[in-house]
């Protein structure tokens, strides 16, 4: 297994996460879109990357004031079942202190993300019925709130 850092998305990585995006969902984002992100302020975009730099996955978030909404986490069918996906998600999470919750759709059928998600800490709050295309299929919602420091 590969040693995999998580670093902040850069112009490094755009052709890279095009082509994960191409691999991993049924409307990708474009090159274009994507170094559309490198100068949006409200974007928070981390890759996960291995020794020699290839790019393993991603995760993309985009805030307003102390929300979060997470558009996508992919990991490279090369890179999966290590981790990968967790890793991106915690660092996400530990570098928003200044978020109060952060909300994500996922396929109802995609239960590895669910599993992911949930094991992060997310909880099901809804469902958007037929959300997604390419097939059509309802998403759930889920949703992580930060815990106040004393609360119980």
């Amino acid at each position: 297994m590969k040693e995999i850092r998580i670093v902040p998305f850069g112009a490094q990585h755009v052709a890279a996460v095009a082509e994960l995006e191409q691999v991993c969902f049924a409307d990708p984002w474009t090159e274009d879109g994507l170094r559309e992100e490198l100068d949006n302020a409200c974007a928070r975009f981390l890759t996960a990357v291995d020794e020699t730099g290839a790019v393993a996955g991603y995760i993309g978030c985009h805030t307003v004031l102390d929300e979060g909404y997470i558009a996508n986490v992919a990991v490279s069918p090369d890179f999966r079942r290590q981790g990968i996906g967790k890793k991106l998600v915690q660092a996400l999470l530990a570098q928003s202190p200044d978020l109060s919750f952060v909300t994500l759709e996922v396929r109802v059928s995609n239960d590895p993300a669910i599993r992911l998600y949930t094991g992060c800490g997310f909880q099901p709050v809804g469902t958007r019925k037929k959300f997604y295309s390419h097939p059509t299929e309802d998403a759930l919602l889920m949703t992580w709130f930060r815990k106040e420091a004393g609360a119980s």
